[in-house]
C-alpha cells in the first residue's frame, strides 16, 4: 500500500472570481436593489419600505432586509419606545452598491416601454395559438 497515495489531496479555496457570484446574487436579487435604492436619502422604516416598493411582500422584504443586513450592505437600528421603531439604513459599502447599481436602475427605467414593445413584438411572433 503506498501511504503517498491514500493521503487526502488538500483542496484549494474558491477563486475570486467564483466567489463573485456571491456579490451578483445581491445584485441579481430584484428586490434587493429595489431596497438599496430606497435607502439612498437615508433611514426608512419598514413599512416605508414597504409602500414604496411595488409588490413586495412582509415576508419577501423581512427575508431581503435581512440577508442585506448579513451582507454588510445596510444596519438595522432598534429604538426601544413604545411601539418599537425600527430603521434601515445602508452602510458605507451599502452606499457604493447603490452608486454602482444607480446606472443599472436607470437603464432600466428609461427602457422599460421599449422592452415592453420588444416582448409583445416577440410574443405576437411566436403565439402558439393556430391561425383558423
Amino acid at each position: 500500500m503506498n501511504a503517498a497515495r491514500d493521503e487526502p489531496k488538500p483542496v484549494a479555496p474558491p477563486s475570486d472570481a467564483c466567489r463573485t457570484r456571491v456579490v451578483l446574487d445581491i445584485v441579481g436579487d430584484k428586490w434587493s436593489l429595489l431596497v438599496v435604492r430606497n435607502l439612498k436619502d437615508g433611514p426608512r422604516r419598514f413599512t416605508e419600505l414597504k409602500k414604496a416598493i411595488d409588490g413586495i411582500s412582509q415576508r419577501m422584504l423581512t427575508v431581503t432586509l435581512r440577508s442585506l443586513e448579513r451582507d454588510g450592505i445596510l444596519t438595522r437600528t432598534v429604538y426601544e419606545v413604545m411601539p418599537p421603531h425600527v430603521s434601515y439604513e445602508l452602510t458605507e459599502m451599502g452606499i457604493t452598491l447603490r452608486e454602482a447599481t444607480a446606472p443599472l436602475l436607470e437603464w432600466s427605467i428609461a427602457h422599460l416601454a421599449r422592452i415592453d414593445d420588444a416582448r409583445a413584438a416577440y410574443d405576437a411572433r411566436t403565439d402558439p395559438t393556430p391561425a383558423s
